[in-house]
């Protein structure tokens, strides 16, 4: 199971404090992922208890420092293919005055998403069953914050959410590798412009993580 412990203490060595319930409702979250995963495929089948915190939770858990320094009075979050909630759902059940879209077009994970809302009784987080480009009201929204941890590749990323985020969204790019080559004059990023990186290793496997922050590029800058 979802060991209390350790949790805390990947906690600790990221540096991260939860406040109130949040602990014990993300464990909740991570044993019901558990039970689910059984009948569909959330996550890579027999996934030891360990790695599912640290590489799905823990993970995710990571943007809070962003969230809290970009974040100002309204803060709002935009999560693109969310999956099984990851980081979207996560982030909302650690700040619950954050509010958090997710995206995700896949019925089961949809289900699923929707069992741990009414499970841990988030009122803090919107729904979207549909493809992004599909979403057309997206654009009309102002997000603080826009994310993805589906992102295979930044550039396609950028373009596929091009017309969503305003002149003050902060983009988080997460990426299991801490190189910043793709920042360094890739045409795919062209119109977009760097504001912040974060470079880190995962608790316990030490595995690489990057978190790049961007906005989009004024035209007369």
């Amino acid at each position: 199971m979802c060991d209390r412990k350790l949790f805390l203490r990947g906690l600790d060595r990221l540096g991260i404090r939860l406040e109130g319930d949040s602990v014990d409702n993300i464990l909740l979250y991570c044993r019901e992922l558990q039970k689910w995963n059984k009948r569909i495929n959330l996550i890579a089948r027999n996934t030891p208890a360990a790695e599912i915190l640290e590489k799905h939770f823990l993970d995710s858990l990571t943007l809070l420092p962003v969230i809290d320094q970009y974040g100002e009075t309204s803060k709002t979050l935009l999560d693109v293919g969310t999956g099984a909630g990851f980081p979207g759902l996560v982030l909302a059940v650690a700040r619950s005055e954050l509010q958090v879209t997710l995206v995700e077009s896949r019925q089961k994970r949809v289900s699923f998403l929707r069992h741990i809302i009414r499970t841990l009784q988030l009122a803090n987080v919107t729904i979207i069953a549909d493809r992004l480009e599909h979403a057309d009201k997206l654009a009309e929204q102002q997000f603080t914050f826009i994310t993805s941890r589906a992102v295979a590749d930044a550039g396609l990323f950028l373009n596929m959410i091009v017309d969503v985020p305003g002149p003050e969204t902060v983009v988080i790019i997460m990426q299991a590798k801490d190189t910043m080559q793709q920042w360094t004059g890739d045409a795919k990023t062209n119109g977009w412009k760097r504001i912040d990186n974060m470079k880190f290793k995962l608790p316990f496997s030490g595995a690489p993580r990057l978190l790049t922050m961007i906005r989009k590029r004024l035209i007369d800058t």
